[in-house]
């Protein structure tokens, strides 16, 4: 890692801070930092104070034209305005040059890869290994009750409260919202808790443990399902193997229930979207029920 002029030394620690402060995953620190330092070794030493928007729009441009996609450079505008967010909110800068820039456009029209499911029975068929407890659960948690990855890992044993049948969740954005846990999965998750690794320290709050007596990672979740859907893609030409992660469980219960008819506002609930508009890009239509709906149509035509 580059090492940046000294200038940049406090109001990257004072960003940690306020990072630790609104309660975001160590991943996503390390992840906004590593952004933020970027921008900073490019401004070559220049103080922020004097940082203008023309030098923030001129980084995001930079790494366009280096390749990244528009969702990558997005989520870099994403954490240089939060890094200014923060300095301001800190009473350490009295502006913000990354507030106001257009995000790029990214494709909304493009299909959310999910698995249907007699899919997601098959994906949970291919979990295997050491910890096969463990992993059903996280997995299911996904699947059958939207949690994001993140969340899986942020999980307490506190959070869990099986005679009630819910589970206290902590999204985005520090709110919190309470799930009911499906009868089927409930089972799963008592005997995952019971089953729970020892924890390195004996005050480990977390819900899942990995194998080194610490919370499981996010990038451990990741690298599991990643792991498990090549099994369960094994046979499939390389051209037609679909590029499924861990956020695709998540996918596939939104789906789920929207095919089941729940309630937009519900699921948009259920899943902790801040906006009702995130939501709708789960209410696609297949192929299958394109030509069901015009074969309908076929049959009332009588000439």
């Amino acid at each position: 890692m580059k090492h940046l002029p000294e200038l940049y030394d406090e109001p990257l620690e004072a960003f940690l801070i306020w990072l630790k402060d609104a309660g975001y995953t160590s991943y996503t620190q390390k992840s906004y930092l590593s952004d933020v330092r970027e921008f900073l070794d490019r401004l070559s030493g220049k103080p922020l104070d004097q940082v203008k928007k023309l030098h923030v729009v001129s980084y995001l441009t930079s790494v366009r034209e280096k390749g990244v996609s528009d969702t990558t450079r997005n989520r870099k505008h994403a954490s240089i305005n939060c890094f200014f967010k923060a300095l301001s909110e800190l009473e350490l800068l009295d502006h913000n040059p990354a507030a106001g820039i257009k995000k790029s456009k990214t494709e909304k029209n493009r299909l959310p890869v999910f698995l249907d499911e007699q899919g997601l029975e098959r994906f949970l068929q291919h979990i295997g290994g050491k910890y096969k407890t463990r992993n059903i659960a996280i997995f299911l948690l996904m699947g059958y009750m939207g949690l994001r990855v993140g969340e899986v890992h942020a999980l307490n044993l506190a959070d869990f409260n099986p005679d009630q049948k819910t589970l206290s969740v902590l999204g985005k954005g520090r709110k919190w919202r309470g799930i009911p846990i499906p009868e089927a999965v409930l089972p799963y998750l008592e005997t995952a808790v019971d089953k729970r690794l020892s924890p390195w320290r004996s005050k480990e709050e977390a819900m899942f443990i990995s194998q080194k007596g610490k919370r499981l990672s996010i990038r451990c979740i990741q690298q599991i399902a990643a792991e498990t859907f090549d099994r369960f893609q094994t046979g499939v030409p390389d051209s037609r193997k679909i590029a499924y992660s861990s956020h695709k469980l998540r996918h596939s219960f939104a789906t789920m229930l929207l095919r089941r008819g729940a309630d937009l506002r519900t699921v948009q609930e259920l899943l902790g979207h801040s906006s009702i508009q995130t939501t709708t890009v789960y209410t696609h239509i297949t192929n299958r029920e394109k030509e069901e709906a015009m074969a309908k149509l076929e049959l009332s035509v009588r000439i």
